[in-house]
């Protein structure tokens, strides 16, 4: 009988260095096999190759900002690997087929630039680990992910194409060890895709499905998923085992440790997810599996800032009805704007929405020519699920409070 895949995913800041190369290395190497080694972009990369598409779109100089990502690249390898290595001329090539991207002025949407300007960070990152692990004498294979993952149209947002995708994967059967990129696919047209941010983990949980792969490992800077921010709360606490259910509710309300699309592809084939520390790999980790009885054991605290919350009511002060929310629904939608809260009264509709520089100021105007608007920007979208009164009370006091919601397990509020 055939041995399962196991699937790890490494985030930026498990390879954000040369030391940090390393220590992927050391977790490899000691992995069962056959493997398959999801990794993200170096470090910040992602950021600073948005700065890159930014100023490209707008026309600006965005030679510097290039030309630091090539620097933070060629820094890592060069501690890696001797002068002459190979992997030099890879990354040469990868360089120059950016700047290819780069050398026509723009001429198609924003998000469809940002998918072939961003893609390329996880095509460097997995470059230097495979050339780096077949340099110490593991059997690693670059497997592209591009060449199994297949998506729609839909730029920095693409949907997932399951039975085209399924059908590639049976053309590149795996063994031993393969590194492929998160957060990419490519579409009909053999145009990049990316996932969402943050959509390497998702990559993670496509791969596990489509290659029935018996676990899914997800290695991050934290021991664990913990039960809120540790940078905003200093007293959070580790959940070592939660369900798929919890683990979707708490991913969908904007917990940051896992992408909230992850979940589902593994629940389907009750593969079971482990999130760890690459930094002590020794400790138990978070495991996440069917099992629900421990869900509701503390309250977890889920922090989303940067956010407008948008009310609209009627010019002739009628109700809000089904017309008026199909209306707003398809013009969000139209636009591809994430709503991450919603709130209707018989005269008003409320949405908490992402900053997004370019595309939140275009739906306010848009919406403005049927409806009164009022807004707020740079408020905070808070979540506790299995709330205390003394939980809600740590979140809400000394701030005021915009809207509120409550249901029998999850309390939210936009606070300013």
């Amino acid at each position: 009988m055939n041995k399962k895949t196991t699937v790890y995913k490494f985030g930026g800041a498990s390879v954000k260095d040369a030391k940090a190369v390393k220590n992927v290395k050391s977790i490899i190497e000691k992995a069962p096999t056959p493997l398959l080694v999801v990794v993200s972009a170096m470090g910040k990369t992602t950021n600073a190759l948005e700065k890159v598409n930014e100023q490209y779109f707008n026309h600006s100089d965005y030679n510097d900002a290039l030309q630091t990502v090539k620097d933070y690249h060629l820094n890592i390898a060069r501690e890696l690997f001797e002068p002459h290595h190979p992997v030099f001329d890879k990354l040469h090539n990868l360089f120059v087929e950016l700047e290819w991207e780069l050398e026509e002025p723009p001429t198609k949407s924003f998000d469809f630039h940002y998918d072939q300007i961003v893609s390329f960070g996880e095509l460097f990152s997995t470059t230097i680990i495979t050339e780096y692990l077949q340099k110490n004498g593991l059997p690693a294979k670059l497997l592209d992910a591009r060449d199994v993952i297949k998506t729609d149209f839909s730029y920095r947002h693409a949907k997932i194409n399951w039975a085209l995708t399924q059908e590639y994967a049976a053309k590149h059967p795996l063994s031993a060890i393969h590194i492929t990129q998160g957060f990419i696919g490519v579409n009909d047209e053999n145009y990049s895709t990316t996932l969402g941010r943050e959509g390497s983990d998702f990559s993670a949980a496509i791969f596990a499905y489509i290659y029935d792969a018996n676990e899914v490992t997800i290695w991050k800077d934290v021991p664990g998923m913990l039960n809120a921010d540790p940078k905003i709360f200093p007293d959070a606490e580790p959940l070592n085992q939660i369900s798929y259910k919890e683990a979707v509710e708490l991913a969908y309300y904007g917990a940051s440790v896992i992408h909230p699309k992850t979940i589902k592809p593994l629940k389907e084939k009750n593969i079971q997810l482990k999130v760890k520390s690459f930094i002590d790999t020794n400790k138990t980790g978070t495991l996440i599996n069917r099992q629900s009885d421990k869900d509701a054991e503390k309250p977890s605290f889920i922090v989303k800032k940067n956010q407008w919350l948008l009310s609209l009511s009627t010019k002739d002060f009628s109700f809000i009805i089904e017309e008026n929310i199909a209306d707003i629904f398809s013009l969000i939608s139209q636009m591809q704007v994430k709503v991450n809260l919603m709130e209707n009264t018989a005269l008003s509709f409320s949405i908490c929405v992402d900053d997004d520089f370019y595309k939140i100021p275009e739906l306010i105007e848009r919406l403005k020519e049927k409806y009164n608007l009022l807004y707020n920007k740079n408020v905070a979208l808070i979540t506790v699920r299995h709330y205390t009164n003394e939980a809600l009370q740590k979140v809400t006091e000394g701030k005021e409070i915009l809207l509120e919601q409550k249901s029998r397990n999850t309390a939210r509020f936009v606070l300013k």
